[in-house]
């Protein structure tokens, strides 16, 4: 599996978690009148999906580039990966023990990678 499909896929996943937990209410009445109204669990799932469209987009876009430009190499993929189980991770820490200590460190190597892989393109476009 490419790396650049692996997060909308986790997405998928965890919407998916959260729609099966929101039947404990009423999703016509309640949850019609804000996120607030949903159980604190599914309202923590919604907020880790909701980060996961917040950096990765950055990824998306640099993956795009890289593959318009055809600018990859073993360097570029390897970080891609690591750059995906980083957010893996955050998003694991997120939906269960939510602990920042954890997350924070997750998310952190996450946007270093994403930092390397931009230089890493960024330098494969001007030697090329």
């Amino acid at each position: 599996m490419k790396p650049y499909y692996t997060i909308p896929a986790v997405c998928g996943l965890i919407g998916t978690l959260a729609s099966i937990q929101a039947a404990q209410i009423d999703v016509f009445n309640d949850a019609a009148l804000g996120q607030t109204r949903w159980p604190p669990k599914v309202q923590q799932i919604s907020n880790a999906f909701h980060n996961q469209l917040e950096i990765p987009v950055v990824f998306y876009v640099l993956i795009a580039l890289a593959l318009i430009t055809q600018q990859t190499d073993t360097i570029f993929v390897v970080l891609s990966w690591l750059f995906v189980l980083s957010r893996l991770a955050h998003a694991f820490i997120h939906v269960t023990s939510n602990n920042v200590r954890y997350r924070g460190p997750a998310y952190l190597v996450g946007v270093a990678v994403l930092m390397a892989m931009w230089i890493s393109f960024a330098l494969s476009i001007l030697i090329a």
